[in-house]
């Protein structure tokens, strides 16, 4: 690079707008996509863990505890349970991993983003820095006509 800072408009002619790249990662996603990340993001709360667990222990508790002729999935079988509970997993798995998918390509771009900033921003300082230091020798030189 050479020694001589750019000017005020060199600096605005290189800045390149920044974009908001949530808001364009969102503008393309599908439907089913943003079914997908919704999914992910709201079977990976307490809520969800907290709803599962409550159906799970009234399922268990019902069928352990009730009248017996009151119970569709009597002791010890639990078979109704275990389907039921093998279908969840199968069908958020993939919608899971699907979403994670769509969440890391959502991070490589935002951290792409970054990376062109933080280039902006250095490049930038280096002029800022070399603008101060014409700066420090102009006043060296400013100083030692006033000494002589």
């Amino acid at each position: 690079m050479n020694n001589a800072p750019f000017s005020l408009e060199e600096l605005k002619k290189l800045r390149k707008p920044v974009l908001n790249v949530n808001a364009e990662h969102k503008k393309h996603l599908k439907k089913m996509e943003q079914l997908a990340i919704w999914i992910t993001d709201h079977v990976g709360t307490m809520g969800f863990f907290i709803i599962i667990l409550s159906w799970t222990i009234i399922w268990l508790g019902w069928n352990a505890l009730a009248p017996s002729h009151l119970k569709f999935d009597p002791f010890p079988a639990f078979v109704l349970w275990l389907f039921i509970s093998n279908m969840i997993q199968i069908c958020l798995m993939p919608l899971i991993m699907v979403g994670q998918n769509l969440q890391g390509r959502h991070s490589e771009i935002r951290a792409e983003a970054d990376f062109k900033i933080n280039i902006q921003a250095e490049r930038e300082i280096e002029n800022i820095l070399l603008h101060l230091e014409n700066q420090n020798k102009l006043i060296s030189e400013i100083l030692k006509k006033l000494e002589k």
